[in-house]
């Protein structure tokens, strides 16, 4: 699902970056959210330990008295098929029900994007201001992606060039055809306006709601080449990525994992006793994995990821609910 996603976000790059193209923001817009949801699925199958059924859509039946039935059934969709939870359902499935916060500038992008993608139908987007403000939403969430990606699966996306091309390089800096904003499209600037404010004084950070790309033309100089050094020392400090699949294999951290014991037991308390016992269990490397903060210095600290499997262990301490 993680290989979708990424798919979908480089056809939506690859698309927008197209030097003539009609549907560029609109097209971008659906990919790019379409991106995102596959992302946040992605992660709930990775925190529950890749279980199809963490992303099911489960409902009661109504009973002939009128009741509604205690046991939960799949939800169908009109071909017979179950369906799986939307964007926002999975947001809050990593958030509450794992204790995963997102940065508020990822949830408030995405709303943004959404905003664009939903009301694409209505969009003319021959005006400057309007695609200007799109591709600031859109280079925002592209960055947002890469850094969730790389925090959640590690680096997989290191073959890939992420950024959207200026506008200066479609069009003239200083000119733009004007075309009159309908209804639908002022109604949206005006959202995306109230939501940029809240972010006026934030500085740029890993997570951002929108991002803005200046472009200044230049004559480069022989000089101006990035410069690097090449050594043959055999004892040049080495890197070597040995953990590919740790986050696969122990996908909580402590937070995770004590938010999922106070969802699963009636008598668990986040206390010394429960402490004691995590430590305990901890000593199956099977179970648990301690990684370095710093793989270059042995002597860095320490955090601990958890295997889904250690609620086996738990089962038998706590009272499920």
């Amino acid at each position: 699902m993680l290989d979708k996603s990424v798919a979908a976000m480089i056809s939506a790059i690859e698309i927008y970056n197209k030097p003539d193209f009609k549907y560029r923001e609109e097209t971008f817009s659906v990919l790019c959210i379409n991106a995102w949801e596959l992302l946040l699925k992605a992660k709930v199958l990775q925190l529950s330990g890749n279980k199809l059924t963490a992303l099911l859509v489960w409902e009661r039946k109504k009973l002939k008295n009128g009741d509604y039935s205690t046991k939960l059934y799949r939800k169908l969709n009109r071909a017979g098929n179950p369906m799986s939870v939307g964007l926002y359902e999975a947001l809050r499935i990593i958030n509450e029900d794992y204790g995963i916060q997102i940065n508020k500038a990822v949830k408030d992008n995405i709303e943004a994007l959404t905003e664009i993608r939903d009301n694409s139908i209505h969009f003319i987007n021959d005006d400057y201001l309007l695609s200007t403000k799109i591709q600031e939403i859109g280079t925002a969430s592209l960055q947002n992606y890469l850094h969730l990606v790389k925090d959640w699966f590690g680096d997989a996306l290191t073959r890939y060039n992420f950024y959207l091309m200026p506008l200066s390089f479609f069009r003239d800096f200083d000119s733009a055809p004007g075309v009159s904003l309908n209804a639908n499209e002022k109604k949206l600037l005006k959202y995306i306006k109230s939501a940029e404010e809240a972010y006026d004084d934030a500085d740029v950070s890993n997570y951002n709601l929108a991002l803005k790309i200046d472009v200044k033309f230049q004559k480069a100089k022989s000089t101006s080449g990035v410069p690097i050094q090449i050594t043959n020392d055999p004892d040049a400090p080495a890197f070597r990525l040995s953990e590919e699949d740790m986050m696969e294999k122990y996908p909580w951290d402590y937070r995770v994992l004590t938010t999922r014991l106070k969802k699963r037991y009636t008598d668990f308390k986040e206390n010394q006793l429960y402490h004691e016992q995590r430590k305990s269990i901890s000593a199956n490397e099977k179970l648990c994995h301690s990684r370095l903060y710093n793989p270059a210095n042995k002597s860095s600290g320490t955090k601990q990821f958890y295997n889904p499997n250690i609620l086996k262990e738990f089962d038998k301490l706590y009272e499920k609910s």
